[in-house]
């Protein structure tokens, strides 16, 4: 497959997650705000929300207020945010267009009539709930289709490839944004008097946001604890959205479309998957949950762009 076939394919995949994930994560925050907190809680939990995307400064240069309206202006509508749902599901448009041969009809016509139907819809203008479900909605609809009528092969390897690291990298996020305020809200928490119900809504919108929830009361059957979240996003192979899920997945296809010069991209994803393979929660958390996910999201920045040098077109070429 040529390399930028492949590059396009990768991108529409990524951007598809990353709209999904996006979409997430404002769903949870928006729900989040709607809870008795002072207008201190509120606005570190926006600040979390685009510290998760590492948009923090950008939005910073854009508006002066930091709250609801502004957030969801920049992470919806705002075309200069590349992280935001609009510039996602166009992005993932125009690189579906520009690889219209190898898709299905029906694949194609599925991510552009959500192109189509975004510009009739906003978070602003109606329930913010419904629009985040109908992103959800669109994004899990396109992949479903890319599953359902695409051949096996090549096109699809690239597309599985861009959709776990982007997804693997938006949970590692997650849980390392959350993980670091559950601190501050507990202690905030243990001051009202209110740490249980506190901790319950902070850690079960974790886990809505990354569609755990429901999993987890499945898994565990018993109270949300930090050690149990953490060990259900990380280590469980069995949930759609863990770091060692996510990984199986990019080594196994890392592995049917090997190549010359791909040795160390594989070995690279072949070590993040054996460490977290063989892991234990109590030991990650001994030794630092911070420092794990940090070294994780630097291992999967590096191999994105190493799969960008072995496979696609590389990065600012």
């Amino acid at each position: 497959m040529l390399s930028r076939t492949a590059d396009h394919l990768y991108w529409m995949a990524r951007y598809t997650e990353r709209a999904e994930n996006t979409a997430r994560m404002l769903d949870v925050a928006v729900q989040t705000a709607m809870l008795p907190q002072s207008a201190r809680d509120t606005e570190l939990a926006w600040r979390a929300m685009l510290g998760m995307a590492e948009l923090q400064g950008a939005f910073d240069a854009r508006y002066d207020a930091l709250n609801a309206d502004n957030v969801l202006a920049f992470m919806v509508d705002d075309p200069g945010n590349p992280s935001s749902i609009t510039a996602c599901l166009t992005a993932a448009r125009e690189n579906a267009r520009a690889v219209r041969g190898v898709l299905t009809t029906e694949v194609w016509e599925t991510i552009n009539t959500t192109w189509i139907k975004l510009h009739e819809r906003s978070a602003r203008d109606s329930d913010p709930g419904e629009f985040f479900d109908w992103v959800k909605y669109r994004c899990h609809l396109a992949r479903g289709v890319m599953l359902g009528t695409m051949l096996a092969d090549e096109a699809m390897v690239f597309i599985r490839l861009g959709t776990f690291l982007e997804r693997a990298d938006s949970t590692a996020r997650i849980l390392d944004v959350k993980y670091h305020g559950a601190g501050k809200r507990d202690d905030t928490a243990a001051a009202d008097g209110m740490l249980t119900q506190r901790e319950f809504y902070y850690w079960a919108a974790l886990l809505r946001s990354v569609a755990g929830f429901e999993i987890y009361r499945k898994v565990y059957r018993d109270s949300i604890t930090p050690a149990r979240v953490a060990e259900l996003l990380i280590l469980r192979a069995d949930m759609p959205r863990s770091l060692l899920a996510c990984m199986q997945q990019v080594v196994s296809n890392l592995k049917t479309v090997r190549n010359d010069v791909s040795a160390e991209t594989e070995r690279l994803a072949g070590k993040m998957h054996a460490e977290l393979q063989f892991a234990r929660i109590d030991d990650i958390l001994q030794a630092g949950l911070d420092a794990t996910l940090s070294r994780f999201m630097e291992n999967i920045y590096e191999l994105g762009n190493r799969i960008s040098r072995d496979f696609l077109v590389p990065l600012g070429a």
